[in-house]
């Protein structure tokens, strides 16, 4: 009969995450983890398999928290609100950048930068994620053009595009050291260059003389 396992399971992952999040894939070794968690490497490896495995775990659950935050933010609500919508889960992303002072940036784009040219599960769940992003993306800005927030003769997908982006772009400088002020400034410029549906003049609907 099994021995049921004696560690939270979440708290390992965490620990986990934190040590690849630090040292990245490469520097990272399962005695690091061992270190980290307090387990053995034999109840890491029965636990969770090889190295690949673990961050296998991690990047998924991370890639998953990604796009549950997304979803807080553009799971729909009244057209009326969309633009609003939008507008908070830009800012929220350049707020987080600004806030993330030891520049540790986002492991999915640390762990694709690293992997995903050599591993294809990384490239992959990479590229789910992104999609999951656009296509909220996406629904919002259509609901936006619904009410007449935003141009509707505009492509809800280019501008989910730019947006998507702009929001991982962010974090990508932010990063490398621009200035939280500036990081804020690039989200709001982001924003306020979406097409809005053209004002029809006083001149041209009245009648002539």
């Amino acid at each position: 009969m099994a021995r049921p396992r004696s560690f939270d399971e979440r708290e390992v992952l965490e620990r986990a995450r934190e040590q690849f999040w630090a040292s990245g894939y490469a520097g990272t070794r399962m005695d690091d983890i061992a270190r980290a968690t307090g387990l053995g490497k034999g109840s890491l490896y029965g636990a969770f398999g090889d190295k690949g495995a673990l961050f296998q775990r991690v990047f998924g659950d991370w890639c998953a928290t990604v796009v549950e935050v997304a979803e807080r933010f553009l799971a729909g609500g009244p057209d009326a609100e969309a633009l609003d919508r939008i507008a908070a889960y830009v800012r929220l992303m350049a707020e987080n950048t600004a806030a993330d002072t030891e520049r540790r940036g986002c492991l999915m784009a640390k762990g694709t930068a690293e992997l995903a040219e050599q591993d294809p599960a990384v490239a992959a769940r990479a590229a789910t994620t992104m999609s999951a992003l656009l296509a909220l993306l996406r629904t919002e800005i259509a609901a936006a053009q619904r009410h007449g927030d935003i141009d509707p003769g505009a492509d809800p997908e280019r501008l989910a595009a730019l947006l998507l982006t702009v929001v991982r772009g962010i974090e990508a400088v932010g990063k490398a050291g621009l200035a939280p002020e500036t990081v804020r400034t690039v989200a709001d410029t982001a924003l306020a260059v979406l097409p809005r549906p053209a004002r029809r003049s006083s001149s041209s609907t009245g009648r002539d003389a």
